[in-house]
C-alpha cells in the first residue's frame, strides 16, 4: 500500500482546531480496533469520511485514483478538489436548510467545515473559499492523521470482503461504474454538470462593474462587497440572449441523453426554456445598485464571485455553460465590463452519475445487495459540495461504529442531514429519483406553525431550533466535538 504522501508539500498551511472524542451520558467501551475501513474517493464525502471514522479509532484507506487517472473536471490530485463552485451557499443556520447543514457538521467535528472556515473568501451571507487551498489543507490535514492512508489507485470492482465506502461522485470510472451496474442490475441515472467561466479580475473594465452584495447583505464591508455586478439594459440583455440562444453548443456522445439537475442548469439551457428565466434566476437585477448610474434600474445583472484568496480570479454565478470554447470568449464577452475579459478557465460539462438510492440503498447507507459496501456523496443522489460532506459524514461514523462492534441508527429526519438520508433512502419515489439538494420542504412540518410566505421566516427558525436539538441528540451517541 502507498503512504499518503510527502506532507512537506504543505509546509504554510495554518494549523486547524484539534478534536476528541466525546459522550454524552454514558460512554460505550470501544473494543480494541482490529479492522480497516476501505473508501474508495477522495472527494468531499470520502474525505469527511475518512476523518469521521479516524476520528473515532478505525484505521482508513482512501483508494484514490487520482492523479494517476485523471477526469476531465479534475484538475489536480489533491484530495476534496472543488470543480464546479467555490461556494458551500448559505452559511445561515436559522433561515437556511445549507446553513443549517453547516451547523450540523461544524457541531460534529466535520474537516471539510473546518478547512471552509479556515480559508473562507468575503461572499456576503456566503460561505466561498479559496478552492486551491482549501484542497490542499483537506489533504495536509489528512496525510497528517496517524489514522490515514491514501493508496493512489483505481479501483474496478466491487469488494466481496471488507468494510468500504464507495464515494467516488459523479465521475466515477467507467471500471467502477460498469461493476455498479453489473451488482444492481439496474442502469445508473444520470445527467449533465456544467461548470462556470472562471476570469482574471485584473481583465474586468471597472468603470461599467462595481462591488456590492445583493441587499448590501453581510456584517463586515467585505462582505458587502462581495460580488462583482455587470449590468444590461433591455437591449443588451436581448441581443445576450439571442446570442446564447445561437450559439455552438457541445454535443451529446451517442446514447446518451440530457437530463438536467435545475439546480445547475446551464444558462443557455435557462434562455432556452424562456427569454425572461434568466433574468429571474443568476442575472436578476433585485437589490443592487449601480454607482456608476444610480438613478438608472439595470434590466439584468450578471454577478461574479470571488474564486481565490488574492482575489485575482471571479467566477461567473450561476453560468455554468455547454457552449463551445469559442462560443464562450464571444458570448461572454457581450456582458458589460467583460468586453476584454482574459479568462482563466472556460465552462464545461461532464456527465454526472448516481443510483437510485431508494431502490438500493438501505436506511444506513448500504448496498442491499452487499451489506458490507456503503455509498456516500453525489453518487447517492444528493446534489451539492456541502449535502455530498454531509453524507460522507454520516457513513464513516455508521461504519466505523459498527467497526467498533456498536450501532448507530441514521439521525432524525428533523436534521438537515436526517432529512437528506431519510429522503434518498426510501422518502423519494424511485420511479422519478432525481438529485436533491437540502431544503426545507424535506423536513416533516413543525405542529402550529403558519404555512405560506407570510410566516415563512418563525417557520425556518423553528426548523432549525428543532434540528439543533435533534442533532445534538443523535451526536450523543459518538460525539466528535471540537476541543
Amino acid at each position: 500500500m502507498v503512504f499518503s504522501g510527502d506532507r512537506r508539500r504543505f509546509p504554510a498551511l495554518p494549523a486547524f482546531p484539534t478534536y476528541q472524542l466525546r459522550c454524552a451520558g454514558t460512554c460505550p467501551t470501544w473494543p480494541v480496533m482490529t479492522a480497516v475501513l476501505h473508501i474508495v474517493g477522495g472527494g468531499m464525502a470520502g474525505s469527511e469520511a475518512a476523518w469521521q471514522a479516524a476520528q473515532m479509532g478505525v484505521d482508513v484507506i482512501i483508494h484514490e485514483m487520482r492523479p494517476k487517472v485523471g477526469t476531465f473536471a479534475h484538475k489536480t490530485g489533491n484530495l476534496a478538489e472543488m470543480v464546479c463552485s467555490n461556494s458551500f451557499r448559505s452559511d445561515d443556520s436559522e433561515q437556511n436548510a445549507v446553513g443549517l447543514l453547516h451547523w450540523e457538521m461544524r457541531a460534529a467535528g466535520g474537516l471539510i467545515m473546518s478547512a471552509a472556515d479556515a480559508h473562507r473568501l468575503p461572499a456576503g451571507g456566503a460561505l466561498a473559499v479559496d478552492r486551491d487551498i482549501f484542497a490542499q489543507s483537506v489533504t495536509a490535514r489528512l496525510m497528517a492523521h496517524p489514522r490515514v492512508t491514501v493508496s493512489y489507485e483505481e479501483i474496478t470492482t466491487l469488494p466481496e470482503a471488507g468494510s468500504w465506502i464507495v464515494a467516488t461522485g459523479p465521475l466515477t470510472s467507467a471500471g467502477l461504474g460498469a461493476a455498479i451496474q453489473a451488482e444492481t442490475g439496474r442502469e445508473a441515472l444520470a445527467f449533465f454538470d456544467a461548470i462556470a467561466p472562471i476570469v482574471y479580475f485584473d481583465s474586468i473594465d471597472m468603470s461599467k462593474a462595481w462591488m456590492q452584495s445583493r441587499y448590501d447583505k453581510g456584517e463586515t464591508e467585505q462582505e458587502r462587497t462581495a460580488y462583482l455586478n455587470c449590468p444590461m439594459d433591455k437591449a443588451q440583455y436581448e441581443a445576450f440572449i439571442d446570442a446564447l440562444l445561437a450559439a455552438e453548443k457541445t454535443e451529446f456522445h451517442d446514447g446518451e441523453t440530457a437530463g438536467y439537475f435545475d439546480g445547475c442548469l446551464p444558462i443557455e439551457v435557462m434562455a432556452e426554456r424562456g427569454r425572461e428565466t434568466p433574468r429571474h434566476g443568476p442575472m436578476k437585477p433585485v437589490g443592487l445598485t449601480n454607482p456608476h448610474q444610480p438613478e438608472i434600474k439595470a434590466h439584468a445583472v450578471v454577478q461574479l464571485r470571488r474564486d481565490n484568496a488574492l482575489g485575482t480570479l471571479y467566477n461567473i454565478v450561476g453560468f455554468q455553460t455547454k457552449m463551445k470554447y469559442g462560443a464562450q470568449t464571444e458570448v461572454l464577452r457581450m456582458i458589460p465590463g467583460l468586453e476584454d475579459a482574459i479568462f482563466a478557465r472556460l465552462g464545461g460539462i461532464h456527465r454526472n452519475t448516481f443510483l437510485n438510492s431508494p431502490r438500493l440503498l438501505d436506511d444506513r447507507m448500504r448496498l442491499k445487495s452487499r451489506p458490507n459496501i456503503r455509498f456516500a456523496g453525489q453518487i447517492t443522489g444528493v446534489e451539492g459540495y456541502v449535502e455530498s460532506a454531509a453524507m460522507g459524514l454520516l457513513a464513516g461514523r455508521m461504519v466505523a461504529a459498527e467497526l467498533l462492534g456498536q450501532s448507530i441508527a441514521p439521525p432524525s429526519p428533523m436534521t438537515a442531514t436526517g432529512a437528506l438520508i431519510t429522503h434518498i433512502t426510501g422518502g423519494a419515489d424511485a420511479k422519478t429519483f432525481q438529485p436533491m439538494n437540502v431544503n426545507f420542504g424535506l423536513f416533516p412540518p413543525v405542529e402550529g406553525m403558519k404555512g405560506g410566505r407570510r410566516g415563512r421566516k418563525d417557520r425556518y427558525k423553528a426548523y432549525t431550533d428543532r434540528a439543533k436539538e435533534h442533532w445534538h441528540a443523535w451526536l450523543g451517541q459518538t460525539a466528535l466535538d471540537a476541543a
